[in-house]
């Protein structure tokens, strides 16, 4: 609802009878704002809640006439402006080079700065040391360039939240109204609120009119919750009815409210203030990569320098012998792997965002992939955050109401009987129901309780406009949380006057002096109250949101309270709830399957809570652990870790963001890889401290999408296992590409540690062609690898320990295992070629076209056995033959790409100048692809193995 409509049905409520503001107009007898300072401090939100009305302006050093200007100006300067502080960002360049900080970047940095002066040295000076200190560093520049562009992505939290700050509000200053930008508000200001107005700052209301608010943004839950001007019983400060805070919206009603916390001081700010102090987590890949980065560099470092002192007491040259061993380095670096990594992950990032995941991070593609536990809120995510009626009660019978959401579609069983029921929920309602427009649906404005209760009247006949304008409403006494009803008068066609009332079920049956029966009203009786008891209690057993309707004829238009709200006849119940999304209980069960362990989490009604765990799966024991935020408080870390440890179907209601943020610090200490959804501002630190942040896209803040690392762009449950599921299979795809990757390394090394050991003067393959390997041959197959369909079985298993290597003893024995064939193959090639020529080892040059012939056969060797090697590593166990050889073409397609260039190495004049290469012969190529098909061979016999022994010799075929 705009300001204006707001403003006008407050007037015309006020003129039948109910008080409306009037801006600018003081209260009589209440002094003007006090001078110095206010007794309270400001940002104090609990004393001042526990206020009377009149005593907040004095408390605040304020008055009903605002603050005076020169005032306000004193306060902006002690106080500073009610903003967030903008978010530190790093600037491009920085982000730029914190690419060469990965150890790989700053191991071959140092190692061409090395080749440069080594270069340098060199005397005669060698063009192929200057040409690998060249291919060394643009090997750095081009993973730097990639890994910058796949992760570009800056943090803008604060800057969200700064966002959802309204940027102009109404004030009262002097007694004038007048419309200031939102930041230059102080503690003291007296704030004029309506229906649609944004809060700008944390207020506590002084005067209410049927004011409502949303406090989504802050609590997560979406149902308006009503406010009043009267002093507060204590608690926590959000549950403060008299208090509206920054960040949440006005639904209905209007107010007059002072300010008495402003920018980081208010609880929005506080948010922010945890959002900014939550680190973000490394994901379980970023610290294996680390992990496994710090071990290759120690291993490529070791075993260069002991081929150095090694080689250099037989006679070569110092700078020579150098240069041997950075090459030697470069053959164990691999160093197409960050952008392989990178590519891999980013194929993974548009996968899963055709099934409605938006991952912002590459390597939260893979975190996914090892997630254990779940902490899902529940409206929005696994419900359709739509109020629905979906059963009336009324003469002693239940009417199934079909149908869900706001959309009026659908029908009541036999409505005849209700319909007076629903005639009068829907009279007695403030809630409008907008049909759709664009692409939005049907939505409800106001009170989403109310708007299922007029999506319900439509359903049962009852236009609920045509019955307002045939009785137009007089008078009403707005919702209240001590009497817990909310009562109006409306004019009958005969100028009678008829009240509807509607509320809790015991606290408006105990007014109930009758009960409508087929339109005759009869006596309550201690049998017929237990009846109605009766039937409310197993409608919220059922998890329903209970509201009883009644009604009775008053005297006059604007009767008092205990008139109108007394000698009611009782005209039934109604049953609704936020229907769960129809894909979600699949989606649990999936998880289930996994060993994926579901943690709701919400500030919802614990009674709520466990019903919608029970309808969707995620809890299905008769005792499962219910949590309040409260009980919480009461847990040591102790007592916490040993909750989530014995306890495992948990339910945590009525949380805060601290106590959200408490439950995923004590699972990650346990090992879990912890994954967090959320969809409002109170949402955003633990979505940020979580292993994996995931926030909601349709429905969700700006503040939770920028602090999350995944967006649901259909904010259904059940895309996160979906994403689960993609990043188990990326996951295994980095293991399939990894042990491609690393088994050439072993077949670039052997041969020159062979030459070393056997006194072969030079090298059998040159770091130049070792980079042409890596960076030209093997980048295309390895991203292939990656993108490797997921297959049908990888929701099956448990997920892997948080602390499993991502080099396992059985990816290192396969490493050991390829690379060893493929290294026997290249080293009987090389020395083939060198024996058979005749010439003595001491004879041997750069120059000589046998040498060139065998290094080129070593090249070739390794790309032709990789390409049989990529067939090999697409399957773990199962043949690759039943896979499919063409069941992946990018694959032989990245192969046959791998090979051409190693036939352009080796034939075209150019390149053989800058590799030192030479033309191979026919039989050449034939015994090379000979030594590829034993390399598959050899693999599928050990995959053969493996099937007989864990399945047995009937099984082994599979």
């Amino acid at each position: 609802m705009s300001p204006e409509p707001a403003r006008r049905a407050a007037q015309r409520r006020g003129a039948s009878g109910t008080a409306t503001l009037r801006e600018g107009v003081p209260a009589r007898g209440v002094p003007a704002p006090a001078a110095g300072s206010p007794p309270v401090r400001p940002g104090d939100g609990p004393a001042v809640a526990a206020l009377p009305a009149p005593d907040v302006y004095a408390a605040l050093g304020s008055g009903p006439r605002g603050l005076a200007p020169a005032e306000a100006a004193a306060r902006l300067a002690r106080h500073g402006p009610n903003e967030l502080p903008a978010a530190a960002r790093r600037r491009l360049g920085r982000r730029l080079l914190a690419q060469f900080t990965d150890l790989f970047a700053v191991l071959l940095l140092v190692a061409s700065a090395i080749t440069f002066l080594a270069y340098a040295l060199q005397q005669p000076r060698d063009p192929a040391t200057f040409q690998l200190a060249v291919a060394i560093l643009g090997v750095v520049l081009l993973n730097a360039g990639i890994g910058f562009a796949q992760e570009y992505s800056a943090e803008r939290t604060a800057e969200s939240l700064q966002a959802m700050v309204p940027h102009a509000c109404r004030v009262l200053r002097d007694g004038q109204p007048r419309e200031l930008p939102a930041r230059d508000l102080v503690p003291g200001d007296v704030v004029l609120l309506e229906a649609g107005d944004a809060v700008p700052a944390d207020c506590r209301l002084v005067e209410a009119q049927d004011a409502a608010v949303n406090n989504a943004a802050l609590t997560g839950e979406s149902d308006a919750v009503a406010r009043v001007a009267g002093p507060g019983p204590g608690g926590p400060l959000l549950q403060a009815r008299n208090c509206v805070f920054m960040g949440t919206d006005l639904v209905a009603g209007t107010g007059r409210a002072v300010v008495f916390a402003t920018g980081t001081a208010t609880e929005f700010g506080r948010i922010f203030r945890l959002t900014a102090a939550a680190p973000r987590q490394k994901t379980p890949l970023q610290r294996q990569v680390a992990a496994m980065a710090r071990r290759v560099a120690g291993v490529a470092l070791a075993t260069g320098a002991v081929l150095f002192a090694v080689r250099v007491p037989s006679g070569q040259s110092f700078v020579d012998t150098f240069v041997f061993a950075l090459g030697v380095m470069v053959a164990l670096v691999p160093e197409g792997l960050p952008a392989t990594l990178s590519v891999s992950l980013a194929i993974g990032v548009r996968r899963m965002a055709r099934r409605h995941a938006l991952v912002k991070q590459l390597l939260a593609v893979e975190a996914l992939g090892s997630t254990s536990v779940v902490c899902t809120d529940k409206t929005g995510t696994l419900t359709q955050a739509e109020m629905t009626v979906v059963q009336l009660w009324a003469d002693g019978v239940p009417h199934r109401v079909t149908g869900v959401g706001y959309a009026p579609s659908g029908e009541v069983a036999d409505a005849g009987p209700v319909r007076e029921l629903l005639r009068a929920a829907a009279l007695c309602s403030d809630a409008r129901l907008v049909p759709p427009a664009g692409r939005d649906g049907w939505r409800v404005l106001g009170d989403t309780t109310e708007g299922a209760l007029l999506v319900a009247a439509r359903k049962g006949g009852v236009d609920p406009a045509a019955e307002e304008a045939r009785t137009p409403r007089v008078a009403e006494h707005p919702f209240d949380s001590v009497r817990k009803l909310m009562s109006t008068v409306h004019r009958d066609e005969d100028d009678t006057y008829l009240a509807y009332v509607k509320g809790a079920p015991l606290e408006l049956l105990a007014r109930c002096e009758t009960v409508d029966r087929g339109g005759v009203p009869e006596p309550l009786t201690d049998v017929s109250r237990a009846e109605v008891a009766a039937a409310a209690d197993g409608m919220a057993g059922q998890g329903l949101r209970v509201l009883a309707v009644a009604r009775r004829r008053v005297a006059e238009a604007r009767p008092p309270l205990a008139d109108t709200e007394s000698g009611l006849t009782l005209l039934g119940l109604a049953g609704m709830y936020d229907p769960p999304r129809p894909e979600v209980r699949d989606a649990v069960e999936a998880c289930r399957r996994a060993g994926i362990r579901i943690v709701m989490v919400t500030g919802d009604h614990p009674l709520t809570a466990e019903a919608v765990a029970r309808r969707v799966g995620i809890v299905r024991g008769p005792d499962p652990a219910v949590v309040t935020g409260a009980e919480l408080d009461a847990l040591d870390e102790g007592g916490l870790d040993g909750l989530l440890r014995d306890s495992g179907e948990l339910l945590l209601c009525r949380v805060s963001p601290e106590h959200k943020m408490r439950v995923v610090t004590a699972l990650q200490r346990r090992g879990e890889v912890v994954a967090v959804t959320g969809d409002g501002a109170n949402d955003a630190p633990a979505l940020k401290h979580a292993d994996i942040g995931v926030a909601m896209g349709a429905s969700g803040t700006d503040v939770a999408r920028e602090a999350a690392v995944m967006v649901l762009l259909d904010d259904s449950f059940a895309s996160i296992t979906t994403a689960v599921g993609l990043g188990r299979s990326v996951y295994r795809n980095i293991r399939r590409f990894l042990i491609y990757l690393f088994s050439h390394n072993i077949a670039e090394l052997v041969p020159i540690l062979a030459a070393t050991f056997t006194g072969f003067p030079l090298v059998p393959i040159t770091a130049v062609q070792i980079l042409a390997i890596d960076l030209g041959s093997d980048v295309l197959p390895a991203l292939a690898l990656g993108a490797e369909p997921m297959e049908a079985d990888v929701m099956d298993s448990p997920p892997r320990p948080r602390r499993e290597k991502l080099f396992s003893a059985a990816v290192m024995g396969r490493i050991l295992f390829l690379g060893g064939i493929q290294s026997v193959g290249v080293c009987a090639v090389f020395f083939w070629h060198v024996n058979a020529s005749g010439i003595p080892y001491a004879d041997f040059t750069k120059d000589l076209p046998v040498y060139r012939e065998a290094i080129t056969m070593v090249q070739a060797g390794i790309v032709v056995s990789q390409f049989f090697n990529a067939l090999a590593v697409r399957t773990d166990r199962r043949s690759v033959f039943r896979a499919g050889l063409l069941s992946n073409p990018w694959l032989l397609a990245a192969g046959a790409f791998g090979i051409a260039l190693m036939a352009a190495i080796s034939y075209a004049p150019p390149l053989q100048a800058v590799f030192g290469t030479a033309p191979l012969a026919a039989s050449d190529w034939a015994v090379l692809a000979a030594f590829g098909v034993l390399l598959l061979a050899a693999e599928e016999t050990r995959k053969w193995v493996l099937r007989r022994r864990a399945a047995g010799p009937g099984e082994a075929a599979r």
